[in-house]
C-alpha cells in the first residue's frame, strides 16, 4: 500500500512539474505543449514594424533560434499561438507570408563541397513547393528564383529567415585560406536579397559573431544591426525581473531542491549565470540555457560551457598570444570589440561576440567600455579549458586535485594547499615551456580561478606589482613567486616593499606567501607563510 501511494504521489509530482524547453527551439511547439516561454514577442513587434533588414548577433545558446522561429509563426499567420502573449495586444493584422527559413547550424565543420550540399538540400525543400526554372543552378540563382515565384505564386511578400548564418565559418576563423573559400559561398548565396527587394517583406539574420558588410552581405548595405541597440538589449537571454516574475514558482521549487531560502538561491544564480549586458546601459541578462537547465535539473552547474566545447575559441587564443589572465578585465572603444570578426587586430571581438566577456560599464566622456567575463560558470569553464596547457595531467585526476585545493583555502589552510600542488605537480610526467615565472604566475590564476575565488595578478602597488593576489571570504593571500632561487628571497621582496600596506582597508586580514618553483623538477620547491 504504501509502495503504491509513493508511486502515485511521484506520479502526481510528474504531472505538475515544469516543462522546460530544454534544446527546444521551435516556438510552435514550446506553445502547443505548454512549455515554459519567457514572453519576448513585444520585441518582435517592434522589430517587424521598424525594419525591414534585421541583423542580430549573440552567444551561443542564448535564444536566437526560438526567436527565428517565433517570428517565422508570426509571418506564418499563426496567431492562436500567440494568445495571452504581449504581441497579442500589439497586433492588429495576422497576415499570412511565404516564408523561406534557413537554419545555417547543420553546415558546421564543413568543407566547401559539403557547404554547397548543405545549401541544395535546404533550397530544395522550398522548391518543392515553390519550383526551380532550368537555368538555375548556383545557390544565388536559386535563392532569387525561389523569391520570385513565392512572390508570384502567393501574392505575398517573401521573408527570409536566416539563423546562425556563420556557422560554417566559427570552426574556420582561425584559418585564413579556408574561411575565404566558405566565406565567398555564403556571400554568393546571400548576394540576391537587395536585388529582390520588391519581393521581400522582411529579412531576419542571426549569427555569434559580426562579419564585415563587405565579406558577407557584400550587396546588402541597407541591413540594420540592432545588437547593440538599447531598446533591443534583452530580446535574448532573461532578464532578472522576467525571472522575478514570470519563473517565481521555479526558483522556489529549486531553493526547495537546494534547502536553502529563495534569497539564497537567487543569489547563488546570479553568481553563476548572471552578468551579461550587449550594450550600456542594459539590465543584467542571466544565460538562459543554463538558467532552465538548474532549474529543470534542480541544481547549479556548469551548463552553458559544458553544452560546447570552444575549440574555435582556444586556438583564436593561442594565435593571439593571450594569456588566461589577459581574457578579462578590458577597456576598449565599440569598434574596438564590436568589429568584423575576419578583420580584428586582437582576439577582443571574438571574446565579446561568442560571450565569454561582456560589457560591465561605460565611461561616456571617453567613450570607452569596460569589458569582463561575465560570471562564475563562464570563469570557470574558460579556466578549465585552457588548464591543460599549463598542466598536462588527465582531467579526472586534476578535477580531483582542484576540489581538495578548495577545501584547503576555505579552511585557510594554505600550507596544506600548497604542499598538495607540489605533489600534484610532481607527478605530472613532463612539463613544457616552464623555465620562466609567468608560466607559473598563470596556472596559479587558472587553478586559483577554479576554486571560484577572486584572483588577480600583477596588481599594482607604490613599491612594485604583486604577482598575485588572491582573496577568499576571509582572507587576502599576497604571492610573491621566484624560479629557481628560494621562498626567503621571495618573502624578502614582499617586506622590503611593503606590498601588505597597498591592502590595509581591504577588511581582511592579508597573509604573506612567498613561493620558489624549481624549473628543474616542474613543482614547487619551496614556500614560506607568514601572517
Amino acid at each position: 500500500m504504501n509502495i503504491f501511494c509513493s508511486f502515485v504521489k511521484n506520479r502526481i509530482e510528474m504531472e505538475n512539474l515544469r516543462r522546460y524547453p530544454i534544446g527546444i527551439q521551435t516556438f510552435s511547439e514550446i506553445r502547443k505543449s505548454n512549455y515554459l516561454y519567457i514572453d519576448k514577442t513585444e520585441y518582435v513587434y517592434w522589430m517587424v514594424h521598424f525594419t525591414k533588414y534585421v541583423f542580430l548577433s549573440r552567444p551561443r545558446r542564448f535564444g536566437k533560434s526560438l526567436l527565428t522561429s517565433t517570428l517565422h509563426s508570426y509571418f506564418s499567420g499563426q496567431k492562436e499561438l500567440f494568445q495571452g502573449l504581449a504581441i497579442e495586444k500589439l497586433e492588429k493584422e495576422w497576415t499570412e507570408y511565404p516564408v523561406l527559413h534557413f537554419d545555417m547550424s547543420t553546415a558546421k565543420h564543413a568543407d566547401c563541397e559539403q557547404l554547397l550540399q548543405e545549401l541544395n538540400m535546404k533550397l530544395i525543400r522550398y522548391e518543392e513547393v515553390y519550383g526551380k526554372m532550368e537555368g538555375e543552378v548556383n545557390p544565388n540563382q536559386r535563392l532569387e528564383g525561389l523569391i520570385k515565384r513565392a512572390y508570384e505564386q502567393t501574392g505575398k511578400q517573401v521573408v527570409v529567415l536566416i539563423d546562425e548564418y556563420d556557422a560554417p565559418l566559427l570552426d574556420v576563423v582561425h584559418e585564413e585560406e579556408r574561411l575565404g573559400v566558405l566565406r565567398n559561398i555564403m556571400r554568393n548565396f546571400f548576394s540576391p536579397l537587395k536585388a529582390c527587394d520588391p519581393y521581400l517583406r522582411y529579412v531576419f539574420l542571426t549569427g555569434i559573431t559580426k562579419f564585415s558588410q563587405l565579406s558577407i552581405f557584400s550587396e546588402l548595405n541597407n541591413i540594420t544591426n540592432i545588437s547593440m541597440d538599447e531598446p533591443y538589449a534583452a530580446i535574448c537571454g532573461i532578464t532578472e525581473d522576467e525571472m522575478l516574475t514570470q519563473m517565481k514558482e521555479d526558483m522556489e521549487r529549486l531553493a526547495a531542491k537546494l534547502n536553502i531560502s529563495p534569497e539564497e538561491v537567487l543569489l547563488k544564480l546570479k553568481e553563476n549565470y548572471d552578468g551579461y549586458h550587449f550594450t550600456y546601459p542594459s539590465p543584467d541578462l542571466y544565460n538562459p540555457f543554463s538558467l532552465l537547465m538548474s532549474m529543470a535539473k534542480g541544481k547549479i552547474d556548469s551548463y552553458w560551457f559544458g553544452s560546447g566545447t570552444p575549440t574555435y575559441l582556444i586556438k583564436m587564443l593561442e594565435k593571439f598570444g593571450v594569456e588566461p589572465s589577459e581574457v578579462g578585465g578590458k577597456t576598449a572603444a565599440v569598434e574596438d570589440f564590436d568589429a568584423p570578426t575576419e578583420t580584428m587586430s586582437s582576439i577582443t571581438p571574438l571574446l565579446y561576440q561568442s560571450g565569454y566577456i561582456t560589457i560591465k560599464g561605460y565611461d561616456s566622456e571617453l567613450g570607452l567600455y569596460t569589458l569582463d567575463i561575465p560570471n562564475k560558470e563562464v570563469r570557470v569553464g574558460l579556466m578549465r579549458s585552457l588548464l591543460p596547457y599549463y598542466v598536462s595531467t588527465p582531467t579526472e585526476k586534476t578535477n580531483t586535485m582542484v576540489a581538495y585545493l578548495s577545501r584547503d583555502i576555505r579552511n585557510d589552510d594554505m600550507d596544506s594547499a600548497l604542499r598538495r600542488l607540489q605533489t600534484f605537480l610532481s607527478t605530472i610526467p613532463y612539463c613544457d615551456n616552464t623555465r620562466y615565472e609567468g608560466h607559473y604566475q598563470q596556472m596559479f590564476y587558472i587553478i586559483f580561478s577554479l576554486l571560484g575565488s577572486f584572483v588577480d595578478i600583477e596588481v599594482r602597488t607604490p613599491r612594485g606589482r604583486v604577482d598575485v593576489l588572491l582573496r577568499t571570504k576571509t582572507t587576502l593571500y599576497v604571492m610573491e613567486l621566484k624560479l629557481d632561487k628560494t621562498a626567503g628571497e621571495a618573502m624578502e621582496q614582499i617586506n622590503l616593499k611593503n606590498y601588505p600596506e597597498r591592502f590595509a582597508l581591504c577588511g581582511l586580514p592579508v597573509v604573506k606567501v612567498a613561493i620558489n618553483f624549481d624549473s628543474e623538477r616542474c613543482t614547487i620547491g619551496d614556500w614560506m607563510i607568514e601572517k
